[in-house]
């Protein structure tokens, strides 16, 4: 049964065409649990390929200072995301929560939600799994999600270069040992870290 603060968004159409993103260079400063970034690029709230969800009020679309990386990181996950789309035509868009803060820095819980030890310098996104019923909702419980078109995204970031992805331990997911990391507290989302 679904908790109370997980209730179903309005249904969500996918824009037509992406919205504008103000491209620049980024740099990303320090470790991802002691960094910051300069020059962040946004990711908008919502793209043809996906939609934000915001951990701190259970709901989408994400706030826009919850949505900052540096540029590689925002062009990975829009690569990787439109690839996945145009492999799996039939699914729903893919739901991408916390990047950075814009200037980067702490994000711990008092920005909402269990708070995040990383996500600091512009190098981390977490990305919601797929659905089995295939709504653009957010996932409560492991068993709703779908766990082939979850591989399926595990193994294209894996492909594009993600140093690190931390997977939730009830859903099995594979790839690289030293890349694909099972971790508590991600049976929900994906945690994508980029080189």
């Amino acid at each position: 049964m679904p908790r109370q603060t997980d209730v179903a968004p309005p249904e969500l159409e996918a824009p037509a065409v992406d919205l504008p993103i103000a491209w620049r260079s980024s740099r990303s400063l320090g470790k991802p649990n002691a960094g910051r970034l300069v020059r962040g690029v946004q990711l908008p709230p919502e793209g043809i390929d996906f939609w934000t969800f915001d951990w701190g009020l259970r709901e989408s679309p994400n706030r826009p200072w919850r949505r900052w990386g540096t540029d590689r990181l925002v062009r990975t996950v829009l690569t990787v995301l439109r690839e996945y789309r145009t492999a799996n035509p039939y699914a729903p868009r893919v739901g991408v929560a916390d990047l950075s803060r814009r200037h980067g820095g702490w994000f711990g819980r008092n920005f909402g939600g269990l708070g995040h030890a990383s996500h600091q310098n512009g190098l981390d996104v977490d990305i919601i799994y797929p659905r089995l019923d295939g709504t653009e909702r957010s996932i409560w419980d492991h068993r709703l999600v779908d766990r082939r078109l979850a591989q399926d995204l595990v193994d294209r970031f894996v492909a594009a270069g993600a140093q690190k992805i931390f997977t939730g331990p009830r859903l099995h997911l594979r790839g690289p040992k030293k890349v694909v990391v099972p971790l508590v507290h991600h049976d929900d989302h994906m945690h994508v870290r980029i080189r």
